[in-house]
């Protein structure tokens, strides 16, 4: 007979696939969770396969359907809850800000320019989004790495991205709060090891502990605290993809051991540590 007291699990199921580039990721996620606030250090766009999803973002509360597509910003935060209906399939394509300024011909960090729409409706970008998401999906899954493929995957790329910088794009503004608070987040950045006390970050700026936290959750979204949780999960994900092992980059970034790490990894991406190591073919990959 089955466990009444034991809750049936939320349905959920991700793939992560592989890209020509080391700036360049997907994920091809079917999920009924509820996700909490959280952002990426990375640029993503992708598109709501089916169902329906409700999320905050810099624009406040956006509703996603299915044929829209789904941009967020470097250090923007969101959540995401499934809007009415029991799941949602969703693909995306996630860019390390370096990666975008190479694209669009720049040298440096990509940083005074952000997405301007959460979603975008929009048939002449689908188009090309559609095929950068089928030809990185081939490519990953192929054994075969041919440079005519790779070539394929850097023109879909191009394209796609061309039409939304072109089109969904601008500079970002700089307010005040928001450069006064960016050395609390700078401080944060410099150590995932050692937090700092509160009083310590207030006093960093100037500022009562309670304005610290009213100015930097009005900025980024979160406390500080979680903003640092969340930045030494993407740093995890990057050491991994490098090769690392899974229990030193625990150990590196902050992480109480490596099953802290695991929970925070999928709560905050959708798929494991191990299952990212696994899509990158690393043999020290562990069954999480």
């Amino acid at each position: 007979m089955p466990n009444r007291n034991r809750p049936n699990p939320v349905p959920h199921t991700c793939g992560v696939f592989t890209s020509p580039w080391p700036g360049v990721f997907g994920t091809d996620i079917e999920s009924a969770r509820a996700y909490g606030r959280h952002w990426h250090t990375t640029f993503g766009f992708g598109l709501m396969q089916h169902g329906a999803h409700r999320s905050i973002s810099d624009r406040g509360i956006v509703d996603a359907h299915a044929g829209d597509v789904i941009a967020i910003n470097p250090g923007e935060v969101h959540d995401g809850w499934p809007l009415g209906v029991a799941s949602r399939r969703w693909r995306m394509i996630y860019l390390e800000p370096g990666f975008v300024a190479a694209l669009a011909g720049g040298t440096g960090p990509f940083g005074d320019v952000r997405l301007t729409r959460p979603t975008i409706q929009d048939q002449t970008l689908i188009r090309p989004l559609r095929n950068l998401l089928r030809r990185l999906e081939r490519w990953s899954a192929s054994r075969l790495h041919a440079t005519d493929e790779a070539l394929a995957c850097e023109e879909a790329l191009v394209l796609t991205c061309g039409q939304l910088l072109n089109r969904y794009s601008t500079a970002a503004s700089t307010s005040e709060a928001q450069c006064e608070v960016a050395r609390v987040r700078e401080r944060l950045a410099d150590d995932l090891i050692h937090t700092p006390s509160l009083s310590e970050l207030a006093a960093l700026v100037g500022l009562s502990r309670y304005q610290l936290l009213r100015r930097f959750e009005s900025v980024y979204g979160m406390t500080p605290f979680a903003w640092q949780r969340r930045l030494r999960t993407e740093r995890a994900r990057a050491l991994i993809a490098c090769g690392r092992s899974i229990s030193d980059v625990a150990a590196d970034c902050g992480f109480a051991d490596q099953s802290h790490m695991t929970r925070v990894f999928a709560d905050h991406f959708g798929f494991t540590p191990g299952a990212l190591a696994a899509s990158l073919g690393l043999r020290s990959a562990p069954r999480d």
